[in-house]
């Protein structure tokens, strides 16, 4: 005979740290040298002028500027055409 009832499983006990995506600087903010723009996964965003890519796709700014969005036009696969999405820094 069992002293004690029967305990179930737990399931749900390990923890992940939030991964922290998104923009970081919207359009007309000022942006240092080196400071991160978009933290992304794949290339939703595009680098445009004074603007690196990370290993891990993150955007930062290569110059002292103002940020800015815009669209730029890829012609692909079969002539079919992509608009994606770029992030520039605009020196002062």
């Amino acid at each position: 005979m069992a002293t004690k009832k029967a305990g179930g499983t737990a399931k749900n006990l390990t923890d992940v740290n939030p991964q922290y995506l998104g923009i970081k600087l919207y359009g007309g903010e000022a942006a240092k040298v080196g400071s991160v723009i978009v933290r992304q996964r794949g290339t939703r965003y595009l680098p445009g002028k004074n603007v690196g890519m990370g290993k891990d796709r993150t955007l930062f700014a290569l110059k002292i500027g103002t940020v800015q969005y815009g669209h730029i036009r890829k012609v692909g696969f079969n002539d079919k055409t992509k608009v994606k999405k770029t992030v520039s820094v605009i020196e002062k």
